[in-house]
């Protein structure tokens, strides 16, 4: 035997203002405890962040090793992209340079679980020094004022490989590519015999042999170093882990 359905109760006037007012007054809740954004509400002025917070530079060394943890575990911090791009529009004040590879894997800004005007970073194919790149370095430690350098190689770099197999294979390369291996030969001259994996070897002796010719440069970064302003570090950026490690 079929049922009958009933006609549904009509909604009244009355009741169509209760349930919005209702509504209303959750969503305001909502808002105040802030699970909805406003649009509305005002917002306070930046202050742009002020220098010497990171002056020395093993509290320097410290934050960003800190933030590698981070990385490597898993529990980044949160940017808020739109206040930091507000409050660097006239300023910045990274508290580290880093001197890293550019390859797509290594970004240093992530490694080290950094938001924008954080680090001041000079990648270039197997994080070496040229004339330019120091230059830079120089600009970050004398004008901006940044107390560690970080020299950063990482694993598997295509820079070194290049440079491992036109000694081994006599292997040659394409355009400038060719004289970007020639630079890296030293560094793999010397692991030549090392145990251990050759490519490895070069990578941690070329990030050996970069820290010490900046801390031995004449000029502006040997000088910081000199006066206790300056650290120059080198680590080794682990792919698979995201560890990375300290070497020099």
């Amino acid at each position: 035997m079929s049922k009958t359905h009933e006609p549904a109760p009509s909604v009244s006037s009355n009741d169509r203002r209760q349930f919005l007012q209702l509504a209303g007054a959750g969503a305001g809740a909502l808002l105040l405890a802030g699970a909805l954004p406003s649009v509305a509400a005002p917002t306070a002025p930046v202050t742009p962040p002020k220098p010497g917070d990171e002056a020395d530079p093993h509290q320097a060394l410290a934050r960003l090793m800190a933030g590698n943890h981070r990385f490597a575990a898993n529990v980044t911090q949160r940017h808020d992209f739109m206040t930091e791009r507000e409050i660097l529009v006239s300023h910045q004040h990274p508290f580290a340079t880093v001197l890293g590879c550019a390859d797509s894997r290594a970004a240093p800004e992530h490694i080290f679980d950094t938001g924008l005007g954080e680090l001041f970073t000079v990648r270039v194919a197997g994080n070496f020094v040229t004339d330019n790149e120091l230059a830079s370095l120089e600009y970050a430690v004398a004008v901006l004022g940044t107390p560690v350098v970080m020299v950063l190689g990482h694993d598997s770099c295509g820079a070194l490989s290049a440079a491992v197999k036109a000694i081994q294979e006599n292997a040659t390369f394409p355009g400038k590519i060719q004289g970007l291996a020639q630079a890296f030969k030293p560094s793999v001259n010397k692991v030549l015999k090392a145990p251990g994996p050759l490519l490895a070897n070069a990578i941690a002796q070329n990030v050996i042999d970069t820290v010490a010719r900046l801390k031995h440069e004449p000029g502006l970064l040997r000088d910081a170093v000199a006066r206790g302003k300056l650290g120059i570090v080198g680590g080794v950026y682990r792919l698979h882990s995201g560890v990375v490690e300290l070497i020099a």
